[in-house]
């Protein structure tokens, strides 16, 4: 009885996801992958496996991936001393080898060859390749050194790509029109590319369950936001630290045309399943203020 019960809840779980796997097959969807939610290779491994789900069941995916715990592990391996402004990483010449290294040599073929043992087409590039990322020097009040900003995705050579069924594993280094390369913020990557592209959606995922809101003394996920409540819960400083660029990157994209926006703990096992393939959904999804009460 107990088996026959675990196999109908297993066809439920099944007959739940494909309303959602016939709506977004061939839909472009753009995650980022970062910050503690990559420590784990277990972790990172049940993560694949989720966006090699995605793939096999029809969607073109862009996988653009961080690396600051390894990068800041290996600085301090090194003796070398860190420089932040403003949760920044001030980077000098020394300091763009040692991200590049990191984050080229080691992270992006680590999350490509996981991967492609998925019988994938994964293809691991930096914005340096082709020049998919073409990016300058970020202005702040302080010089950051080759930290830099996108200015523009070449996003013919995404659309190829994607054309030929290729998953592309995007690290988030740019290149000047000087040639030189910039260390680029992951999350402004990621919402880049998805404008670019026109996705269908941008998943962030993270460490932490999503935006979090005090409501009475009590703290409460916000399930969903608006892009026009976004800018005054950064205002009002109830948003803040690296949940910032997560959320203006969602409003941005969102605001030029990417249909969802989705802020996802990455830790959580098979967060992206769950969020895509569900009816109740995980984290907190950014909408336009417009479309609250649509069909999500």
């Amino acid at each position: 009885m107990e088996k026959k019960m675990n196999i109908e809840a297993k066809a439920r779980v099944l007959m739940e996801a494909l309303p959602y796997i016939k709506r977004y097959h061939g839909k472009k969807v753009v995650i980022k992958y970062g910050g503690k939610a990559m420590l784990s290779s277990e972790l990172q491994k049940s993560v694949m496996m989720d966006i090699a789900l995605l793939k096999l069941v029809g969607m073109k995916v862009v996988l653009v991936h961080g690396g600051g715990p390894q990068i800041n592990e290996l600085f301090e391996k090194l003796s070398i001393k860190l420089d932040f402004y403003e949760g920044m990483r001030i980077t000098n010449e020394e300091s763009m080898e040692i991200v590049r290294m990191v984050m080229v040599g080691k992270i992006n073929k680590e999350l490509v060859g996981i991967l492609n043992s998925h019988d994938l087409k994964a293809i691991g590039l930096s914005g340096e390749d082709g020049n998919l990322l073409i990016a300058k020097k970020l202005k702040a009040e302080k010089d950051l050194g080759y930290v830099g900003e996108v200015v523009q995705v070449n996003v013919e050579m995404l659309d190829a790509l994607l054309k030929d069924d290729y998953l592309p594993v995007i690290a988030s280094i740019g290149i000047g029109k000087d040639m030189h390369a910039y260390n680029l913020n992951a999350d402004h990557v990621a919402a880049s590319i998805a404008i670019a592209l026109k996705a269908e959606k941008l998943i962030f995922l993270t460490d932490v369950d999503g935006v979090i809101l005090e409501e009475n003394g009590k703290k409460k996920l916000a399930s969903v936001i608006d892009t026009r409540n976004i800018r005054s819960l950064i205002k009002k400083g109830i948003v803040k630290g690296g949940m910032i660029p997560k959320l203006l990157g969602c409003a941005d994209a969102i605001e030029k045309g990417v249909r969802r926006a989705h802020i996802l703990n990455g830790t959580m096992d098979h967060a992206l399943l769950l969020e895509i393939f569900t009816d109740e959904g995980i984290g907190t999804m950014v909408v336009r203020g417009d479309v609250l009460g649509a069909d999500f």
